[in-house]
């Protein structure tokens, strides 16, 4: 089975179901510095990354963007000085699903490749 940073987001509709608590659990080994959290009453996949200069979290945040257009799966990425904080979670579902999975690996790819560069 290919890595979830390889895998592309499948096509979502109103009214999926969410992904299991266990389905969850088994993913979230995957992306080990991702936390499930509770937002707004639904339950999203959050993480901080960290940066000396803002326009380094900038750039980083541009390229999550180009990233989620790509994907036509879109987080909430909150850009400030020396931090970003990304959260995915599916709109559709108001909850969790394989994609937010998939893109919160993809998300960790990219963070790795902008800190090697």
């Amino acid at each position: 089975m290919k890595e979830l940073y390889q895998r592309h987001c499948e096509p979502c509709r109103l009214g999926a179901p969410a992904i299991t608590r266990d389905e969850a659990d088994r993913l979230s080994l995957s992306v080990p510095s991702w936390k499930r959290q509770f937002h707004d009453g639904v339950e999203k996949l959050v993480r901080d990354f960290h940066f000396i200069e803002f326009s380094d979290a900038f750039g980083f945040s541009y390229k999550v963007a180009n990233l989620a257009e790509r994907e036509d799966h879109h987080p909430t990425i909150k850009t400030e000085w020396g931090r970003v904080t990304v959260y995915w979670w599916t709109h559709q579902i108001n909850g969790l699903h394989v994609n937010d999975f998939i893109m919160a690996a993809k998300t960790d790819f990219v963070a790795k490749i902008s800190t090697s560069e």
